[in-house]
């Protein structure tokens, strides 16, 4: 919590206050009940990306072998979801990585522009956290 509490405390200098970011997704994307209750009683909102996609793979690099997966790889896994899900990609969370090993060099974040126009040209309706988590 204190970790949590000092990033809130750096964001703030820049003007964004908790209750403008009260939503908080695990390191690791790893949480259980402990975390869970700590984060409601803290005033947040636990969230985690949506499985079933590659999105959150994007920190992985080729040294790691068979754990490496490319951007090509990543953004085919979103478009093979969307068409196994009778929803597709509606209500989806895509977890994608600000930095990234250095050893990574195709970096999805590059992808970013494609992926979001390729979405609005599919229809989806791109929408901040707080409309789709109210």
């Amino acid at each position: 919590m204190v970790d949590l509490m000092a990033n809130y405390a750096e964001m703030a200098r820049f003007g964004v206050a908790k209750e403008e970011a009260p939503f908080f997704l695990p390191p690791y994307e790893w949480y259980n009940q402990q975390i869970a209750n700590w984060t409601t009683e803290a005033g947040f909102t636990l969230i985690n990306y949506t499985s079933g996609t590659l999105s959150h793979a994007d920190y992985t690099y080729p040294s790691l072998g068979r754990q490496y997966r490319s951007s090509q790889t990543i953004l085919d896994s979103i478009w093979e979801r969307e068409e196994k899900d009778p929803h597709g990609l509606n209500g989806f969370l895509l977890l994608m990585h600000l930095g990234t090993d250095p050893a990574r060099t195709d970096k999805l974040y590059h992808q970013l522009d494609f992926l979001l126009q390729e979405l609005k040209r599919r229809g989806y309706q791109l929408v901040p956290l707080r409309e789709l988590l109210p």
